[in-house]
């Protein structure tokens, strides 16, 4: 049986039409800065500035208070001492002097820990406390985090063995923004529909690529709000991609798919205790379904699910026949197979459900809340053949506290 190629099966697909990533920024952003107006002198600064300011001030001081309490609750040797006590002296006058601190690297370190602890869409977070965390805080160019986002994509593939991996950049200050990462994630595909946008943008900013099936899209890097986005390739050693076969069928080959080894988070920021770190890619490992039946068989991603059904010559003029079920199966069993052969990390889902009750029990034994967010948790298929399905769970925080998040709150506090 001969396939067309994917980019054509793709083409069928109406989507509604979307204003570019490039139209959504502000013209200044697409085009060189021009000078910025001098700074006002001190007596030319408004009261409501003064006033803003100092609500700001006070609304970090609360947010360090309450992470550096936790801090010291779930660091006992420094807990009720001298040194204790002096730390939130000298953070309370730092907030006063410039309206931010800088965190410890242990203060780091825990602070982003606990962010992937409290992350509500995250099934597999057993292993929170094993994060490594590169404390890169002071980079924060263009050029500089480019250079070390390909290194985080080195050290967390580790040779199939993927290393759960933060590499925290430059924080924002008060009236400095750091330079942002505008990818989802440090490596997608530009023929992917969820990347049509960001493909967009850096066809406009000069990359050529694009034009076959799985091109990988390059790092979108912006310095500052008022400068033009730039674009950085990712070397291909620096990918590990897997082929997609399948243990029955061996012209599933034939179909062309692969998928990367990493998913590393790219547009979310940390926030911890007041400071936000809007550049700070991480990643876990994949758990098949995302792959196999999300990016691979949404609708609105690549939608092969009517692809596989051909291959395995279901039925598809009958709902009842349950083909979408069938092909879905099948789909997810050539992901998990072909991520085992390259020798690649990757969790099934039934085994990762088991994992995140483990998980819960063990914070239930700190006397811990796991804040869950349902509909995430479970996975998109088998979902009531897994443990995470039939009980009820933690709300996601409300309390501000360590996290990910990805609004304009964060992203464009200062």
């Amino acid at each position: 049986m001969k396939f067309p190629p994917l980019r054509t099966a793709l083409s069928h697909h109406k989507h509604r039409p979307q204003p570019s990533l490039a139209a959504q920024l502000r013209p200044a952003q697409l085009r060189p800065a021009e000078p910025r107006p001098a700074e006002p002198r001190p007596d030319e600064v408004r009261p409501d500035e003064v006033r803003a300011d100092e609500v700001r001030a006070d609304a970090v001081w609360a947010a360090a208070q309450s992470f550096l309490d936790l801090f010291a609750r779930e660091n006992p040797d420094t807990r009720d001492t001298p040194a204790a006590d002096e730390r939130l002296r000298e953070v309370r006058a730092e907030i006063e002097a410039t309206g931010s601190y800088r965190h410890t690297t242990q203060e780091l370190t825990f602070g982003a820990r606990v962010a992937w602890r409290n992350s509500a869409r995250c099934i597999g977070r057993l292993y929170w406390n094993s994060m490594t965390v590169r404390d890169l805080r002071h980079l924060h160019t263009a050029d500089e985090i480019a250079e070390h986002c390909v290194e985080h994509l080195r050290i967390a593939t580790n040779g199939g063995r993927i290393r759960p991996l933060i590499s925290v950049f430059a924080p924002d200050r008060p009236g400095r923004r750091t330079t942002r990462l505008l990818n989802e994630q440090l490596v997608r595909y530009a023929d992917d529909p969820r990347s049509r946008e960001r493909t967009a943008l850096a066809q406009e900013l000069g990359w050529k690529g694009g034009d076959k099936d799985f091109d990988v899209l390059p790092l979108l890097t912006q310095d500052a709000p008022d400068l033009a986005p730039r674009y950085h390739e990712l070397p291909a050693e620096a990918v590990l991609e897997i082929p997609l076969t399948h243990p029955h069928h061996p012209q599933f080959a034939a179909l062309g798919l692969r998928w990367y080894a990493v998913p590393a988070i790219s547009d979310m920021a940390l926030e911890i205790g007041g400071v936000t770190y809007p550049t700070a890619p991480f990643n876990g490992w994949y758990l098949g379904t995302e792959i196999g039946a999300r990016n691979l068989a949404d609708t609105d991603r690549y939608d092969l699910l009517p692809t596989v059904a051909e291959l395995f010559q279901l039925d598809t003029g009958d709902e009842r026949s349950l083909w979408k079920d069938r092909a879905l199966v099948e789909l997810n069993l050539a992901v998990l197979h072909s991520y085992q052969q390259a020798g690649v990390t990757m969790a099934d889902h039934h085994t990762e459900s088991a994992r995140f009750l483990t998980h819960i029990e063990r914070e239930r034994r700190h006397g811990r809340p796991v804040p869950t967010d349902w509909s995430w948790i479970v996975p998109p298929i088998s979902g009531s053949a897994t443990p995470v399905f039939h009980r009820y769970y933690d709300p996601p925080a409300t309390e501000p506290g360590p996290a990910f998040v990805h609004c304009p709150r964060a992203r464009d506090r200062y």
